[in-house]
C-alpha cells in the first residue's frame, strides 16, 4: 500500500512519501538554500552556514538514503528484526533531514522583528505577548541538554500554539504530534564556530533572522 503525509513549504503543501513507507521511491536530495551562505551575517556567519548545510545536512540525506535502501530490502524479505534494528537510524537521519529542511526556510536575511496577522494574534492568545513567547522559546532552547531543537508547534487537536524541545534529531511531529512551525537548531554545529559554548548569545542573535513570513505561511497552511 502507498501512504503519504503533508510537508508544508513556504508556498504550498506538498505530498511526500514518509520514511520506509514505499518499496519504490525517489532518493532524498539536499535542498538548495533560498539565500547565500553569507546572507545571514553578522548573526550567523558564512562558514557556519556552509558547513551546516553542505556537510551536516548532506550527511543526514546521504545516510537516510542508505538506511532506506536497507529498509526496503528488509521489507522485501519480511525481516522484521532488521526493520526494527533500522528504526533508530531512520529516526535520526530522517529527523535530521526533516528538521533542517524546515530550519533553512525559517531563516531569512530580511527576517527579524515580529510576526503579523493571524500568527501574531495566536501568539498573544496562547502566550500573553510576543515578548513572553520569545522568552519562553529562548529558555526552552537554551535548556536543551546536549544536542537538540527548540520548537514552536501547532497542536491541531487543541487548536493552539505550543512550545516544545526535542533531543538530538527527533522530528517534532513524529515524536510529539505537534505540527512544526518554527525550529531553532541548538546543536553545537549550528553556532560553535562563531559563538563558542555560549548558546544564549547565538539564541539572542538568531531572532534577527527569523523568517516570520514563512512561519506565518506554515501556520495558515496547518489550520486548513
Amino acid at each position: 500500500s502507498v501512504c503519504y503525509f503533508f510537508f508544508f513549504s513556504r508556498s504550498s503543501a506538498k505530498l511526500v512519501a514518509p520514511l520506509g513507507c514505499l518499496v519504490s521511491r525517489q532518493k532524498h536530495t539536499l535542498p538548495d538554500l533560498p539565500y547565500d551562505y553569507a546572507a545571514l551575517e553578522p548573526h550567523i556567519n558564512a562558514e557556519i552556514m556552509q558547513l551546516h548545510h553542505s556537510k551536516h545536512h548532506a550527511t543526514y540525506v546521504n545516510n537516510l538514503n542508505v538506511v532506506e535502501e536497507k529498509y526496503k530490502e528488509a521489507l522485501a524479505k519480511g525481516d522484521v528484526t532488521a526493520q526494527v534494528s533500522l528504526q533508530p537510524a531512520l529516526k535520526f537521519n530522517g529527523g535530521g533531514h526533516i528538521n533542517h529542511t524546515i530550519f533553512w526556510t525559517n531563516l531569512s536575511p530580511n527576517g527579524g522583528g515580529e510576526p503579523k496577522g493571524e500568527l501574531m494574534e495566536a501568539i498573544k492568545r496562547d502566550f500573553g505577548s510576543f515578548a513572553n513567547f520569545k522568552e519562553k522559546l529562548t529558555a526552552v532552547s537554551v535548556g536543551v541538554q546536549g544536542s537538540g531543537w527548540g520548537w514552536l508547534g501547532y497542536n491541531k487537536e487543541q487548536g493552539r500554539l505550543q512550545i516544545a524541545a526535542c533531543a538530538n534529531q527527533d522530528p517534532l511531529q513524529g515524536t510529539t504530534g505537534l505540527i512544526p512551525l518554527l525550529g531553532i537548531d541548538v546543536w553545537e554545529h549550528a553556532y560553535y564556530l562563531q559563538y563558542k559554548n555560549v548558546r544564549p548569545d547565538y539564541l539572542k542573535a538568531i531572532w534577527n533572522v527569523i523568517n516570520w513570513e514563512n512561519v506565518s505561511s506554515r501556520y495558515a497552511a496547518c489550520k486548513k
